[in-house]
């Protein structure tokens, strides 16, 4: 009798708490059913016309037609990206704010040591949209044509050991001196911040920089800049004479640039694989695949456990590189 008592009793919790859960679960169940209902605000963390906005605008009417909502994006440039990323962390984690995130989600942490907030903690991964590959690219009228000349060159006379970078702490500025503890290169960064470094490498004024391949190749076909080798694990058809590092003789150097989409932390999960799903079927249409090709990207759009792997393994290797150069901002 007692048994028979006891196993009415189990039965009884057991389907109190199967009722409980179903209740729990029910209004994220909703949101995820109704999700959206309105607008999506999208923060760009970089200035109008930069390339993670022109990026992002370009999949804003295929994700809009997708979901069946306006998709807005909205501009914070600003203290590194540290603007827009404290913007998204603070925003309700509905569903309605994402951000593009850039490489410098990777390093913030480890560059600023009184960071307010933990991008890792504070931010969802949702979808890694594209990858692109980085290029070392000197002044034509830098007397090497190989990275080993050029090498050469930089330790034998330090102007030639000049690089532009977009500001402290910028992804061209860590990975030039993560070149130079590689080759031994005395590297002087030359801190362009909010102006453009650009101009002054194709017209001579600094030798030589970091950066993605578009915004040199204009420049590299008409002659007035060179390419020496380009990230990655194959040569890019827009670039097929320029090797990559790894078969100049640095294998373990490989610089890459990045956008995804996060969320703020505590955002229901069917609503970060609905956002996912509607990135991933945007990066494999054909338009968006030539667009990205033709700028020297890869576009991705994969799942959120896949970008939180990309994530984990983009700080690992960044911050290894900052704490070499025991390097930290305020």
């Amino acid at each position: 009798m007692n048994q028979k008592l006891r196993n009415r009793r189990l039965a009884w919790l057991g389907a109190i708490a199967t009722a409980c859960a179903l209740w729990l679960s029910a209004p994220t169940q909703a949101v995820a059913q109704d999700y959206p209902n309105k607008p999506i605000r999208i923060v760009v963390p970089v200035p109008a016309g930069a390339g993670p906005d022109v990026d992002m605008r370009q999949m804003s009417g295929h994700l809009s037609a997708i979901l069946g909502q306006p998709v807005i994006i909205e501009n914070r440039p600003g203290a590194a990206t540290r603007i827009a990323v404290a913007e998204v962390i603070k925003a309700a984690p509905d569903g309605y704010t994402f951000l593009v995130g850039t490489p410098s989600l990777t390093t913030m942490s480890a560059l600023y040591p009184k960071l307010p907030f933990d991008p890792r903690r504070d931010l969802v991964p949702v979808s890694l949209a594209s990858v692109t590959n980085y290029t070392l690219t000197i002044n034509a009228q830098v007397p090497a044509r190989s990275v080993a000349e050029f090498v050469r060159l930089a330790k034998t006379d330090a102007k030639f050991a000049n690089f532009g970078t977009l500001g402290a702490g910028a992804i061209n500025h860590l990975t030039a001196a993560w070149f130079g503890r590689l080759t031994g290169v005395e590297v002087n960064p030359i801190h362009y911040g909010a102006a453009s470094p650009f101009a002054d490498l194709a017209s001579g004024q600094v030798p030589a920089m970091f950066d993605a391949m578009l915004p040199m190749l204009g420049h590299v076909k008409s002659g007035r800049l060179r390419t020496l080798a380009i990230s990655g694990k194959a040569r890019h058809p827009l670039m097929p004479d320029v090797p990559t590092f790894a078969e100049v003789g640095f294998p373990e150097f490989d610089p890459v640039v990045w956008i995804g989409l996060l969320a703020p932390a505590g955002t229901p999960a069917p609503i970060i694989k609905r956002m996912s799903d509607a990135l991933s079927q945007v990066a494999k249409m054909p338009e968006t695949v030539a667009l990205r090709r033709n700028a020297g990207s890869e576009s991705l759009g994969t799942t959120p456990e896949e970008f939180a792997a990309f994530l984990d393994a983009e700080r690992t290797k960044w911050g290894a590189v900052i704490r070499s150069l025991n390097l930290t901002l305020e």
